[in-house]
């Protein structure tokens, strides 16, 4: 993703929503190796999941080139097979800003029940999810948000600022359950100039606090495995004794964990960012530095599909009093470590 995600980390007017999953938010133009495909959401169970009226759905986001991304398109397809009352009208994957709001259009003009938007840049493509609404289409907007509240129903997205409270809490309480004072502390980041990322590491900064702790160098390493690479080898080089390094987004992480390796180093332990299903095979393994990561879901997607049908179809959720679908969902960024990574493992998306 290479556009401003606009994400945001709190709640408005609903109910948070925990994430038993992944997460990955990221920002990548790096081609995404095909891999083994995120496993399908559970089988539809609910009340709410019995067959209902017919509804056409349709569905935009940026082209899959990184693994989050790919990871999105699957668990939006995979969701909308499971309901016979849901036709899904998936239109071409673009990074191209005009393209996707030439394709957006397309499904206005078909008069679609509801649509889920994965927008390239949330403020570009502003006035054409405005146009659905204002044409009775209700939009999810999925992830990066449209800074017009009447341009969708329905915001659901992933906690950028919860991700890095949960590294903080992760490194800080591990460090100090070893005695270590005046630790170095290193943090990756993806493109430092995007509010995700600054949110990430706000809340990397805010949870270290509470331990008396604070990160001792930052660099970003814009999201691509290469720049990954590069960077970690110039914080080791830089570094002659580290005890904690956390890295924005397990992609790039790839290329971090690449120097580490070629460096020969393992004084210390990182923690990543997303959850891909390559991070947690190497927390499962326990071999290497690796030691945990924290989600940003690509679940949110299939999420997002269940909830165009339900508002589609006049339907509230049915675990809440309330008749409506709430107006904002952010989902909780959990922490995987090798004592749970079984259970999320399912879940993982291909770097």
């Amino acid at each position: 993703m290479t556009q401003n995600p606009g994400r945001r980390g709190f709640l408005l007017g609903g109910a948070v929503i925990g994430a038993g999953a992944l997460v990955a938010a990221c920002t990548s133009n790096e081609p995404a190796a095909q891999a083994s495909a995120p496993a399908a959401a559970p089988a539809a169970t609910g009340a709410n999941d019995a067959p209902g009226e017919k509804v056409v759905i349709g569905f935009s986001a940026p082209a899959a080139d990184h693994g989050w991304i790919a990871a999105i398109a699957k668990n939006a397809t995979d969701a909308a097979k499971q309901f016979s009352d849901v036709e899904f009208k998936a239109v071409e994957p673009t990074n191209d800003i005009n393209q996707q709001i030439s394709a957006v259009e397309s499904l206005i003009q078909a008069k679609v029940n509801a649509l889920v938007i994965l927008p390239n840049d949330g403020e570009q493509l502003n006035q054409v999810a405005r146009q659905a609404m204002d044409a009775g289409i209700p939009v999810i907007n999925l992830d990066r948000v449209f800074p017009d509240k009447l341009s969708y129903r329905t915001w659901l997205g992933g906690d950028n600022y919860g991700m890095g409270v949960a590294a903080g809490h992760f490194i800080g309480k591990t460090l100090k359950d070893k005695g270590v004072s005046n630790p170095v502390i290193l943090e990756i980041q993806g493109i430092a100039t995007l509010p995700l990322t600054q949110d990430r590491s706000k809340g990397f900064a805010d949870a270290l606090k509470t331990y008396g702790f604070s990160v001792t160098a930052q660099q970003d390493a814009k999201f691509t495995v290469e720049s990954g690479t590069q960077v970690a080898s110039n914080l080791l080089q830089a570094h002659k004794k580290i005890d904690a390094i956390w890295n924005h987004d397990d992609d790039q992480g790839i290329g971090v964990l690449a120097a580490i390796k070629e460096a020969g180093r393992d004084e210390f332990f990182m923690v990543g960012g997303a959850g891909s299903a390559n991070a947690m095979r190497d927390i499962q393994a326990d071999n290497g530095v690796l030691k945990a990561t924290v989600t940003y879901s690509p679940t949110m997607a299939g999420s997002a599909i269940k909830l165009a049908r339900l508002i589609a179809q006049g339907k509230g959720m049915s675990d809440l009093l309330e008749q409506e679908v709430p107006q904002s969902i952010t989902l909780a960024s959990e922490t995987i470590t090798k004592e749970n990574v079984q259970k999320y493992l399912p879940l993982g998306f291909e770097s």
